[in-house]
């Protein structure tokens, strides 16, 4: 099936797997919050035990070679008005949720340390937006 939308979620290549883990799971939060209708109907198992609602479309995770690169791709995302989650470097080293938001907060756009960004929006705009990322492996 094609969807009209996507949703890809880009990390830099050079990080540690648990890092890109971790990051890949928060960004997809974002996601499911940030554009509620990406979520499909739960799930329900032939015993009828019901399970919590996914994304009602695949997602595709991507890798910058490097810090440049992701911004690049982050700057063509935000400059075509796609919704978008952000994950800094520094956040690996917070602890919760209000410390993450007050590291974000403390730095300029422009001066961003991204460590990857998740993006969800008319098929066509994060493709353009994302070209020249490789699909992670």
């Amino acid at each position: 099936m094609k969807f009209d939308t996507k949703i890809a979620i880009a990390v830099r290549e050079d990080l540690a797997v648990w890092q890109k883990l971790n990051m890949v799971a928060f960004l997809a939060s974002g996601v499911a919050t940030g554009r509620p209708g990406t979520i499909g109907e739960p799930y329900r198992d032939g015993s009828g035990r019901q399970y919590w609602s996914m994304f009602g479309q695949p997602v595709v995770v991507l890798t910058a070679a490097d810090g440049a690169e992701l911004k690049a791709a982050y700057e063509r995302a935000w400059s075509r008005g796609l919704g978008l989650a952000v994950f800094t470097e520094q956040l690996f080293a917070t602890g919760h949720d209000a410390t993450n938001r007050a590291a974000v907060a403390a730095v300029p756009s422009p001066e961003l340390d991204l460590a990857g960004f998740a993006v969800h929006g008319p098929r066509n705009d994060v493709d353009r937006a994302l070209k020249g990322l490789g699909l992670h492996r």
